[in-house]
């Protein structure tokens, strides 16, 4: 890892998952904070966290493993409508009902750290957002992730790649790892100056009074943060 001026970058990395739609309403919440904070020049770079890793490489029934994991299709219904109005509030519009299976995640992310590579990750963050809890889309799928990448712009021989080889699977792994070790154990999670700040999808006014004062450090990546 390569230490970087830390007078001249100032990163927010968010630890994040794509089936999480409280990281979506983060995002949102995450660019008004920056807004508030009026720091010019902040990176903003994700981070990867399968909140189902042992997933199946084809993913699974998505009402089937709501209502088993939250006891009754009521009361999972009950959790997305308070979704539903935050994200209201956040400019997103949910479609839960479109939705009909929860995807392994991996690929996704190691599309996200391929955007990563050439500055391109908010993109590619937010088109996936868009595709799964908009459009219904199944991410683990690789054509719709090729799909994704495509209208991201990004470099059709380097999604290639990725798609008929491992290139960045141990560097996502990596990356889980590096979360875990720092105490992660939700998302999304904000680090500024190399260190976790704040977890959960906080308010604008929130998210700005906890990162204004640690940014400008050096980033989780960049090592040497003390």
């Amino acid at each position: 890892m390569v230490v970087t001026d830390v007078h001249r970058l100032a990163v927010v990395e968010v630890v994040s998952d794509v089936v999480c739609p409280w990281c979506y309403i983060g995002k949102r919440r995450l660019e008004k904070a920056l807004a508030l904070v009026g720091q010019p020049g902040v990176q903003v770079r994700w981070r990867a966290f399968e909140l189902n890793p042992n997933a199946p490489k084809e993913g699974f029934d998505r009402h089937a493993y709501r209502t088993r994991k939250f006891g009754s299709t009521a009361y999972a219904k009950q959790l997305e409508a308070h979704v539903i109005d935050a994200g209201r509030d956040a400019g997103i519009e949910f479609r839960f009902d479109q939705i009909e299976r929860v995807p392994n995640t991996l690929d996704a992310h190691r599309l996200i750290w391929l955007a990563g590579r050439d500055g391109a990750q908010d993109a590619i963050v937010e088109n996936l957002f868009r595709a799964y809890f908009i459009e219904g889309l199944d991410i683990g799928n690789p054509e719709v992730l090729k799909k994704i990448a495509t209208e991201s712009q990004l470099d059709f021989a380097k999604v290639d790649e990725l798609f008929t080889s491992d290139l960045g699977r141990h560097e996502v792994l990596d990356e889980e790892r590096e979360a875990h070790t720092h105490g992660v154990s939700g998302v999304p999670t904000f680090f500024a100056g190399g260190r976790p700040v704040i977890s959960g999808a906080q308010k604008p006014e929130l998210l700005a009074s906890v990162l204004g004062p640690a940014l400008g450090r050096c980033s989780l990546e960049d090592g040497a943060c003390g």
